[in-house]
Parts: C-alpha cells; sequence; structure tokens
C-alpha cells in the first residue's frame, strides 16, 4: 500500500512539473504554445464576426458546434461517473486478478476506494468544465451579435473575446481532465502502470501543447 502512495506522489510531482515546464516555455516563447495560438485565433474570429457585414450565420454555426460538442462531452462524463458506479464492484475484483503481486499481498479496501473517488472526482471535474465552456460559448452568442455601431469603443470586442478564451479554456481542461483519468484507470492494475502512463501521457501532451510546425 505504501509504493501507491509514493507512486501517487511520483504522479503529482511530474505533473507539476511537466506544467511548470510549460508555463517557463510559454513566457520565453509564446509563439511556441499551441494555447497561446488558439486564443489568437479566437479573438481575430470575433474581429471578422464584429466588423464585419452578413457573418451572423458563420457565428451562430460555429457557436453551435462548439456548444454540441461541449454538450456530447458534458453528457459522456456524466456516463463514465454512472458507469464507474456501476462497475464499482467488479473494478475491484479485476484490479486484484490482474495486479501483478495480488496473490502475495493483502488486498486493500481502503486503497481501492481511493483510486475509485479519484477516478469519479476526475469525471466530475470534467462534466463541471464542459458545463461552464457551453454557458461562456451562450454568452458568447448574445455578445457576438451586438452590432458594433452600438458599441463605438472598444470594451465590447474585449469583453466578448475574453469570454470566449474562457470558454475555449473549460473546453481544453474538461479534455485534459479526460486525459488524466488514464493514469487513475491503469492504477488500478498497480502502482507501475500508474507512473507508466503518466510518462506516456506526458510524452503525448508535450507534442499536443507545441504548435505543429
Amino acid at each position: 500500500m505504501q509504493i501507491d502512495f509514493i507512486a501517487l506522489l511520483v504522479n503529482w510531482l511530474l505533473i507539476l512539473i511537466y506544467y511548470l515546464y510549460l508555463s517557463r516555455r510559454t513566457r520565453l516563447t509564446p509563439d511556441s504554445s499551441v494555447h497561446m495560438l488558439n486564443a489568437k485565433v479566437r479573438e481575430r474570429w470575433v474581429d471578422m464576426v464584429m466588423h464585419k457585414d452578413n457573418m451572423e450565420i458563420l457565428a451562430v454555426q460555429t457557436l453551435r458546434n462548439s456548444v454540441m460538442a461541449a454538450n456530447f462531452m458534458a453528457s459522456t462524463s456524466i456516463l463514465l461517473i454512472i458507469g464507474t458506479l456501476n462497475i464499482s464492484e467488479k473494478l475491484g475484483q479485476w484490479a486484484l486478478n490482474w495486479h501483478p503481486s495480488g496473490s502475495s499481498q493483502t488486498f486493500s479496501t481502503e486503497l481501492w476506494q481511493l483510486k475509485l473517488c479519484l477516478l469519479l472526482l476526475d469525471f466530475s471535474v470534467a462534466f463541471y468544465c464542459f458545463s461552464m465552456a457551453i454557458r461562456f460559448f451562450n454568452h458568447v452568442g448574445y455578445m457576438i451579435n451586438l452590432s458594433s455601431a452600438t458599441s463605438p469603443d472598444i470594451s465590447l470586442y474585449k469583453q466578448t473575446c475574453a469570454y470566449l478564451n474562457r470558454a475555449g479554456t473549460y473546453y481544453s481542461f474538461g479534455t485534459r481532465t479526460f486525459f488524466f483519468s488514464l493514469p487513475i484507470i491503469f492504477w488500478f492494475f498497480g502502482p507501475y502502470f500508474l507512473i507508466l502512463a503518466t510518462l506516456v501521457l506526458l510524452g503525448g501532451l508535450a507534442i499536443l501543447d507545441k504548435v505543429p510546425s
């Protein structure tokens, strides 16, 4: 049981190191971050829609697609929560059967419950993030269709960009939360699987977080 907690601490430490590295890289070379690129693209899109004529249909269709994607992911989060609760009893037996040292060590019910709670918490955070993304996408739908003539200053444009980037950030957080559920799932089969899955995941995120060349 002690090695499981050590593996969990290593998991958190690896994630912390990666995000500190990502933050430093973004600060030194902003153009290398796909998140900064996405934010700039969203701001340019808002500028185009708000300052060009006959863009209402484009705005509605684009935001509708974004809301539908976030809604699908939020629904998936709920289904995963329900599914995890339904198979919670079987998860313990599967983990015991697949655990490399399951025959020589006493299976800890408390540790299994901790893993299950972390998995449920992960999916719950994903649901919250996707729900908030839907909320901000809906706000943008109202704000972006206001005529620029009714707001001669740039405050409305800045607020719309901020809301859209907030929605995009929540959607990104929700998707990333899904990714981080994978090491927790592998943790059911042993602490070494948790560390291995974390390393593989961070390697994949390092590719995703970099602007494609």
